[in-house]
């Protein structure tokens, strides 16, 4: 294993701001499954062999790219996906803890565009792990305009992280529809309670929902169209189908998939969650103004 060195895997737009960001202090390395001309690019396997990985794959792919490619040989682990898996519900965390010790892994999470990370802009990030070593060694990468903060609230990040994206997608229905900005605050603020809502039954502190990786990254992708799944939501308004969203896109909008996990677990659960039902439900071809018609009757 390569002592101290630190690599990257997944070289999408998030993957390579991080790589960016974390080559200020220090030599980092950069892998995906597409070859690209980046600075340091490296081979997968070369890239396991770092001690220090920050894995941004998308959630959906995660565990069968683990099951194929990951054997642990006492690498920490930094965690930069967002999303729950949609075929079995299973949060990142579960599907990691097969893989790596809670001891070696962190999920990073807070208000974070790639293209402002890539222009150096100052942003503030939380890096959630049981183990406040974890986040000591990976905070000591980050450059100077990025602050870190440590939660323990691993959980509690995670839903956060993967909530924010399909109430983005709602806010970008909102601001498609024209609804005002009234609409859309109350859409927002009713979002943040119903992530928490849905956090508290699995365990979640309520202090993580009102801080940046609940709050901050909330306000920041539900108020954008540099989101991704902002954009899907404002194609979702003009009665795109999604296939036609996703392909002008070009990128894996993660709100997607999660909003049908939401929904999943929410009815196994029964937790209400309204405005994820709704979400999933336009995603699977309802009209939205009559998912705004029905939210607007429910209590």
């Amino acid at each position: 294993m390569k002592k101290g060195a630190i690599a990257v895997i997944g070289a999408g737009k998030w993957g390579q701001a991080l790589h960016f960001a974390l080559s200020f202090k220090q030599d980092c390395y950069i892998s995906s499954r597409t070859k690209k001309n980046i600075k340091n690019f490296v081979d997968l396997d070369f890239a396991l062999d770092c001690e220090y990985l920050v894995i941004a794959i998308p959630a959906q792919e995660i565990r069968a790219w683990l099951e194929k490619n990951f054997v642990f040989q006492g690498q920490k682990i930094l965690v930069a996906s967002k999303g729950i898996e949609a075929s079995s519900g299973a949060f990142l965390n579960d599907i990691y803890s097969s893989f790596v010790p809670n001891e070696n892994i962190g999920f990073i999470s807070g208000p974070s565009f790639a293209a402002e990370v890539i222009q150096a802009l100052p942003c503030a990030l939380v890096i959630n792990s049981h183990s406040k070593e974890i986040y000591e060694e990976f905070s000591s990468f980050f450059p100077n305009f990025i602050k870190t903060y440590y939660s323990s609230d691993v959980i509690g990040a995670e839903i956060a992280g993967a909530y924010k994206n399909v109430l983005a997608i709602a806010s970008g229905i909102c601001e498609g529809l024209k609804l005002g900005k009234n609409a859309q605050a109350s859409l927002i603020s009713r979002g943040l309670v119903e992530m928490q809502r849905f956090g508290k039954h699995f365990g979640a502190k309520k202090s993580t929902f009102l801080g940046l990786s609940g709050a901050g990254d909330l306000f920041l992708t539900a108020n954008s169209t540099m989101s991704r799944n902002f954009r899907v939501g404002l194609g979702l308004a003009e009665n795109k189908s999604l296939e036609e969203i996703l392909e002008l896109l070009g990128e894996v909008a993660e709100g997607v998939k999660t909003a049908d996990a939401i929904d999943k677990l929410s009815k196994k659960y029964e937790i209400y969650t309204p405005i994820a039902k709704e979400v999933n439900l336009i995603l699977n071809g309802k009209n939205p103004k009559d998912s705004l018609k029905d939210l607007l009757s429910k209590g």
